[in-house]
């Protein structure tokens, strides 16, 4: 078994006194697909939230190879540059594609140059090469996902979290998303994706984590399904 990148002990996150989450253990392989499934409410995107370093958990530790989180500070942040979340609505600034993958990269201080062929990299990664030039906000909805996709993939993420990346894909999109996770892992990035689409999501996944009612289901962490 690979080293968890993600350890999670005793975590538990409350919203208006409601448990939201209640993890004892759970750890997140380096370089796997890891799908988490459940009923809405089960605490799966509070999950994301929490790897995602966005949302603290109130209580328990959360590691970070092998690190315990930080609560502030130079490390945090460190921290959050090697993790990349990427939402299920596509939210893209309205301007050119190549503009909007790059936007990471400009706050990270990179050079034109450099930004220019990362760029170039990812767009071609998500079969969208040719798009760069093209208004965001005029892109199908699958092509606006692809360039999310693009958009966290130009950073270079260890970890890539992805909320419901197949819902509402059109089929050449889904087929480039299923590609891309799967030369992800080869690379050794961290796969975490929440999905409804369980036929999509199984055909990548490697393996299975289910939350029920916030906890982690009796059958968490097996392969996925037939």
């Amino acid at each position: 078994m690979s080293q968890a990148l993600f350890s999670l002990r005793g975590v538990v996150k409350r919203f208006d006194q409601r448990e939201a989450l209640n993890l004892e253990r759970l750890d997140l392989e380096a370089g796997v697909i890891t799908v988490v499934e459940g009923p809405n409410g089960a605490g799966k995107t509070t999950l994301l939230s929490i790897l995602a370093l966005i949302t603290p958990p109130d209580q328990g530790r959360l590691f970070f190879d092998g690190q315990d989180l930080p609560n502030s500070g130079s490390q945090l942040t460190a921290w959050r540059r090697q993790i990349t979340l990427v939402a299920q609505q596509a939210y893209l600034f309205d301007t050119s594609v190549e503009k909007n993958v790059a936007y990471g990269l400009r706050l990270r201080g990179l050079e034109r140059a450099q930004r220019e062929d990362r760029v170039g990299e990812a767009l071609a990664q998500v079969g969208l090469a040719e798009f760069g030039p093209r208004r965001a906000k005029r892109l199908s909805g699958g092509e606006m996902q692809r360039v999310a996709l693009a958009r966290a993939l130009v950073l270079r993420p260890r970890a890539l979290l992805l909320d419901e990346p197949f819902a509402n894909l059109d089929p050449a999109s889904a087929l480039v998303f299923e590609r891309v996770l799967g030369e992800l892992s080869g690379q050794g990035c961290t796969v975490v994706l929440v999905s409804h689409a369980l036929e999509q999501a199984h055909r990548v996944a490697q393996r299975v984590v289910y939350l029920r009612g916030g906890r982690l289901a009796p059958d968490a962490g097996q392969g996925p399904s037939a």
